[in-house]
């Protein structure tokens, strides 16, 4: 569910940025400390108000303690792409990177590129990226069982290949915590809503968490593709991951729309912000290590997701700004 962004432009302005925006060896090492002392992580994907400079800066200041990049794992080939980008700004703006690398497309199920010809390109980019720069969190895959969906044996070669890359990783940089990504609704059976289907429990796809190795139980949560309000949700939807692994746990994107659309699910800033508070509590009662918000700014994006950001486009804050901030 996360958004492509235009690369050449995104990369030129992050690159202007870090030209002019470097801070001493020692700041920079005080500035990792204070973030390392901290509780769960809070942040936001990358989502500025536009590719200008001055909005940025502005992004950096009010992102949290965490930023994420999700995109194409090639990305990894290109050092003056996002993931190099993100990473190398992180110390001086006082975030953790979160790079998370796809390779499949969510809606379709296809495959960016055939993974017997994209495989070895993928380990030795990734395990160059982890040698090199150390990153305290690493995802690889993202939503992965909509792969599991759409083509079973194309997600079997995924885990094969997965664990292999994990275990790779780890040998240069074992303090890295490396997962891969669920979407959690698809997770609990829930294809109802704006998925299009129905909601069915004995569909769950919890036992697909045993076939990866993983340091984190890492998802992506949209309640608000299947619940009309937040009020719908039940008390226990967050706890019930707890039922299903023993392992941290972690939320990569999770948003809920502030328009008045589509149609059967409109929404306002205030359902938004309610949602905003109750999933902060929930992610804190699960002593969740990280929660990244999708935008932080409203994207040119398709619907609901087009109004997920904490500000709209033109940079007004709604209420889910400081329900986020309060929490």
């Amino acid at each position: 569910m996360n958004l492509s962004i235009k690369a050449a432009a995104f990369c030129i302005i992050l690159l202007i940025i870090a030209g002019c925006s470097k801070a001493p060896e020692e700041t920079r090492q005080e500035k990792a400390q204070d973030i390392q002392q901290e509780g769960m992580l809070k942040g936001v994907s990358l989502s500025p108000k536009s590719f200008q400079p001055d909005d940025f800066t502005d992004f950096f200041k009010k992102a949290g303690s965490m930023v994420s990049w999700a995109g194409d794992w090639n990305e990894l080939r290109n050092d003056k792409g996002g993931p190099f980008v993100v990473t190398g700004l992180s110390k001086q703006n006082k975030y953790i990177p979160l790079i998370m690398l796809q390779f499949f497309t969510q809606s379709t199920g296809k495959l960016l590129k055939p993974m017997d010809e994209a495989k070895e390109g993928y380990k030795k980019s990734v395990v160059d990226f982890a040698g090199k720069y150390k990153p305290k969190y690493l995802g690889m895959g993202i939503e992965v069982n909509m792969l599991y969906e759409k083509s079973p044996a194309e997600f079997e070669e995924f885990v094969i290949f997965y664990n292999d890359a994990y275990d790779a990783v780890k040998a240069v940089s074992p303090d890295t915590k490396v997962f891969t990504i669920f979407q959690l609704e698809k997770m609990k059976g829930m294809n109802g809503g704006l998925f299009g289907g129905k909601n069915d429990a004995s569909k769950a796809e919890w036992l697909l968490l045993e076939k990866f190795k993983s340091d984190i139980a890492a998802f992506t949560t949209y309640p608000g593709l299947i619940y009309k309000s937040p009020s719908e949700m039940p008390a226990d939807y967050y706890a019930e991951i707890k039922q299903h692994t023993g392992k941290p746990i972690a939320f990569t994107e999770a948003g809920w729309h502030s328009a008045a659309s589509p149609k059967g699910w409109e929404s306002s800033e205030a359902e938004q912000a309610e949602f905003a508070g109750i999933f902060i509590a929930a992610a804190k009662g699960l002593d969740a290590e990280f929660a990244v918000w999708s935008f932080l700014y409203d994207q040119s994006t398709i619907e609901p997701f087009n109004t997920m950001g904490f500000f709209t486009a033109d940079g007004k804050a709604k209420e889910s700004w400081a329900a986020w901030n309060s929490s």
